[in-house]
């Protein structure tokens, strides 16, 4: 009886996190999570998950790597990786991730190119290799991309645009296996150096709209607290950044009233200029 429990429990989850999936963005590291998943702002290398725009900030090569357990449950795990070169050129990156299990995984590689247009405005796209595989089912996969702006419109407001597959892409056959398009606006207010508070939007075109919102909160130099709020789904986030020279570690979980708990963790190297306050700070004017 509980084991049919269980698998019954794992079905509505996978059901409800699959649905959620389907390649569109992760989140923005433990970073992303513990602010309530209010990223499209973010100006560090977990912006390569949530707004490419946001590279064309970064100050030197940067990597992370981000892993969360869905709801506690081993079955549904979701790891990602990114890397950021910034050139003279532009700044060049690269995405991947993995989500799932052994019985039901999805893939997701993405190539991007983020540059500044001006001094504070900054653009980003990605093009994106979606796979999804299901052992007694086959594989399926398909290519679609995202969009992404960013511009800091007064010293302390940064706003940003991010759009994924706004075009029609099938993942097989079934004219009902798409690839859903998903629009997110939203911006940030960093008050002083210490405090960045987010806003965002979203919609999913399969999903009503959800609002996010977060705060970071520089205790000292080396450690962040952040908190966050989402509605549809309601949930909150909570998150730890402790920061070292030129490395970041971050801490996060997400709780869903009827799920439960989502735990993360990040590691991220980026090259930093001396006075970089926080990794989100906008550029001075």
């Amino acid at each position: 009886m509980l084991r049919k429990t269980y698998f019954a429990f794992l079905f509505i989850c996978l059901n409800y996190v699959v649905l959620a999936q389907n390649g569109t963005p992760q989140r923005a590291g433990a970073r992303g999570s513990g602010m309530g998943d209010a990223s499209v702002t973010f100006q560090d290398i977990n912006s390569a998950f949530s707004n490419q725009a946001g590279l064309a900030f970064i100050d030197g090569l940067s990597f992370t790597v981000f892993g969360e357990r869905r709801f506690l449950l081993a079955e549904i795990n979701s790891f990602s990786a990114a890397a950021a070169m910034p050139t003279n050129s532009g700044t060049f990156g690269l995405a991947v991730n993995y989500f799932g299990y052994t019985n039901y995984n999805e893939q997701k590689i993405g190539l991007s190119y983020a540059r500044r247009l001006f001094e504070h405005v900054g653009i980003g796209a990605q093009i994106d290799y979606i796979g999804t595989r299901i052992p007694e089912y086959g594989t399926a996969s398909s290519i679609t991309f995202e969009l992404g702006t960013q511009a800091q419109i007064l010293e302390k407001v940064i706003v940003g645009a991010h759009i994924f597959s706004p075009i029609r892409v099938k993942l097989t056959e079934d004219d009902r296996d798409i690839i859903p398009a998903q629009l997110k606006a939203g911006f940030s207010y960093l008050p002083s150096d210490k405090v960045t508070l987010a806003f965002e939007v979203e919609k999913d075109i399969d999903y009503k709209a959800s609002f996010k919102s977060g705060v970071e909160y520089r205790v000292v130099e080396q450690l962040s607290l952040r908190a966050g709020l989402g509605t549809e789904p309601v949930q909150n986030s909570f998150g730890i950044g402790i920061h070292l020279p030129n490395l970041d570690i971050d801490f996060s979980t997400l709780y869903h009233y009827e799920l439960g708990f989502t735990p993360g963790i990040s590691i991220a190297y980026g090259m930093r200029k001396s006075n970089t306050k926080t990794p989100s700070s906008p550029v001075k004017k």
